[in-house]
Order: structure tokens, then sequence, then C-alpha cells
């Protein structure tokens, strides 16, 4: 009954927002109507899987099943439900303190790792920026056509992750796997919603509003981490977060003559930001709570993009939209070579993620990170044109102000912890 209402309503909060031509070809292409049918098509696998637990936990098939299939049952549904010890960065390994390793190593291994992010992850955003905001085929008589299915590209992304993942995991040795596969399937879902809305969002708001918004996920994260894990926070966690949040509101508020209309941030582009950082916030806490089964991080990945293979090719099988975007790149070949690049960005920058946090910790992984973030701004501003004003410069500025300050207290708070005596317990930070 709520669908067709929801439906009948899209007129009317579309209504005052400034969308492309492109966008108002069908009620087809509109978001909303797609996140539904997307939200269908996962259901469709969701509800049977769902049922088919409740059916065997019911029936205590992990004491009385027998048979080929019993192994894999008992992996996807019971898992060997052997946990370990939390760790103290959470979802991440001890890092590997090296023992007589030359200064010079070090430095290049260094610059290895944050050229090797920077360059993922840049690219993958200028990439991710022209797939989404720019046409295909464009000649002096044809406009060309834009690519508008978000799903597919989450699908190219997660088939790379999860094929780079699975080699490294048949390759290097792994700790055993304890955890019940069908827990991934919790995150993965929220992944691919949160990643969706990253790339349909670009349909309606500019590159650095998104980059701010990304930078500004460490609120919900809290949030999220309250509701889901009971975690307890430092003041200097509450003050940063609410730097973020008057740079953000700067950035958002400021008003720029003649800006191009790609970069008015409608509602819809506030919409579907809000869902970006929702289900990314999902994501990193449920995680987090995952590692507690003695995992590594690319066993997670492999976990993870599993699912995430299964529910994106089940979803553009249903709705046909997986041969309609095989013809795209069959008409556009540079189309092909972004999206393959895309993909192949996002698994390395994932491997960059775990080698980077692995040598040299957490904390000068954020700073790279944030680095990074900021030259995204710059690099989009250069290439796509985007104006910002000077309250939108400082916006930006107390941004990642707050967040060069969030590492080092962090920092000093993990210095101080290590004195703590041995019945205390730290507090529990994001």
């Amino acid at each position: 009954f709520c669908l067709p209402l929801v439906l009948a309503s899209l007129p009317t909060m579309a209504t005052g927002e400034e969308i492309t031509p492109a966008l108002q070809d069908s009620w087809g292409d509109f978001w909303l109507f797609r996140f539904f049918v997307n939200a269908a098509g996962y259901a469709s696998i969701v509800v049977p899987g769902f049922l088919l637990i409740q059916y065997f936990k019911r029936r205590n098939y992990l004491e009385t099943g027998r048979g080929i299939c019993f192994p894999v049952i008992k992996s996807c549904v019971f898992g060997s439900e052997v946990k370990s010890v939390h760790q103290e960065d959470g979802s991440l390994p001890p890092r590997v303190e090296p023992t007589e390793s030359s200064t010079a190593r070090q430095v290049f291994k260094l610059l290895f790792c944050a050229a090797g992010l920077q360059a993922s992850y840049l690219t993958w955003g200028v990439l991710q920026e022209r797939v989404m905001t720019r046409t295909y085929g464009a000649t002096e008589t044809d406009l060309g056509e834009k690519f508008k299915d978000s799903q597919f590209l989450v699908f190219m992304n997660r088939i790379l992750a999860f094929t780079v993942a699975g080699l490294y995991c048949a390759l290097t040795k792994q700790p055993r796997h304890g955890a019940p596969m069908y827990k991934y399937s919790f995150a993965s879902l929220s992944n691919i919603l949160s990643s969706w809305c990253q790339y349909e969002a670009l349909k309606y708001i500019s590159f650095p509003t998104q980059v701010l918004a990304k930078a500004s996920k460490v609120i919900p994260v809290m949030m999220m981490g309250k509701l889901v894990s009971r975690k307890s926070y430092e003041y200097w966690e509450y003050l940063t977060a609410a730097l973020i949040s008057v740079g953000v509101s700067m950035f958002l508020l400021s008003s720029a003559p003649n800006r191009h209309v790609s970069t008015v941030t409608t509602f819809s582009g506030v919409i579907l930001l809000a869902g970006y950082i929702i289900f990314d916030s999902f994501t990193s806490n449920w995680q987090d709570a995952l590692f507690t089964y003695k995992m590594s991080p690319v066993q997670m990945m492999f976990g993870v993009n599993v699912f995430s293979c299964l529910f994106t090719v089940g979803s553009l099988l249903e709705q046909g939209a997986l041969l309609e975007s095989v013809r795209f790149m069959a008409r556009h070949s540079e189309f092909t070579a972004h999206a393959v690049l895309l993909s192949v960005c996002s698994a390395c920058g994932q491997l960059f993620i775990f080698y980077t946090i692995n040598q040299f910790g957490a904390a000068v992984f954020t700073i790279i990170m944030t680095l990074r973030q900021a030259f995204a701004i710059l690099l989009s501003c250069l290439i796509y044109g985007h104006t910002v004003t000077v309250v939108g410069g400082l916006g930006i500025a107390v941004v990642f102000m707050a967040l060069f300050l969030r590492v080092y207290a962090r920092s000093r708070m993990k210095k101080r912890s290590k004195k703590i005596p041995p019945g205390e317990t730290p507090v529990q930070k994001v």
C-alpha cells in the first residue's frame, strides 16, 4: 500500500530541483524509483535466504544434518563459532613492527603507500565524476548519452574486489575462518546501498560537496557506535565532530554567483548523501562487530564481496539491466575503459589500505586519506570547473583542521592509554 503512495508523491518531491534533461526522460530514471526497484531485487534473495536460515536453525541441523551439503550449510549458517579477543584497533590486525629496517627503507615504504593510496583514490574520484556526470559518444550532431545505472558500476567494483581478495586468500596463509557466512550479508547489503547512493548523488550535487559529506561521516559513525556497539567517546571526539559540522554547514550554505548547474545542491542530493552516510556508518560498525571472530581484513573483504556480487547480479538480471549496461559498454569503448579502471582503482585501493595500516598504523593512514580528500576537491575544481566561495573555502579548512586535530588527539590518547593500570579499561573510540 505504501509503494503507490510514494510513487505518487514523486512529482511533488522533485519540484523545485534543477534536474538535467537526461534525468527527466522517464520516472524509471528517477533515483527513488530505482532505489525501490533495487531493494525489491535484493529482497528476492534476502527473504528466501532468511527463511532457509531459520529452517536450519529450528531443525537443529548442526546436530542432525548429514550428507554432502552439510559442510557448506554449516559454514554458511552456523560457522565454527570460534571467536578471538577484540583487538585494540577493532577491525585491524596488529601492526608489524620492523626489526632491522633502515630509515631509508621505511621512508620508501611510506612514500610507496602514500603514492599508491593517492593514485588509486584520486583516479577513482575523477573517473567517478566523469562517468556519472558527462555524456559518451557526443559529436557535432549528437549530444551523446549518459550512463544511468549506478548499480552496474557497484557490481563492476565488487566483482573485481571479490576476485582480488579470493586470489590473495588462496595464495597467502590466513586464519581459520569461524564466522557464519550469512553474517557478511548485512555489511554487504549496507555497503551496496551506500555505494549506490554515492554514485547516484553525483547526478544532483558536486563532487566537492560529496567529499565533505564523507569527511563528516564521523558524526553518524559515533551515533551508530552508541546504538550498535554501546561505545563511549571522549570530549575531544565530540568537539571535532562539532567543528566538522560547522565547516560542512559553512560550505553548503555558501553561495557563489554564476554557479554551474551541476554544483547546485538539490534536495535529492542531500537525501542520497544522508543515505550514503547512514549505510556506510552501519557497515563499519557491523564489520567491527564481525572482527570478534578470528579473521583477517582480506577475509572480510572476500566475504562481503561474495554477497555483494550475488545481490547486484541478481538484481541486475531481474531488471534486465545487465544486458543493457553491457550493450552500453559495447557502444562506447571509452566508458568500458573508465568502468574497468574504476574497478581496478577501487580494488587496489583496498589492498593499499590494508598494507599501509599494517606497516604504519591507523594514524598515518588517516593523515594520508585526509590529504587525499583535500587533493580530490582541488583536482575536481580544476578539471570540472567547480567554484568555491571564500566562505566555502573557510568551511573546507575548518573540516580538515578538525580531522587533523582528531588524528593528533587520538594518538595522544593511545600513548596515555598504554600507561593505564592493568585493572582499568580505556574508553573505546571510533
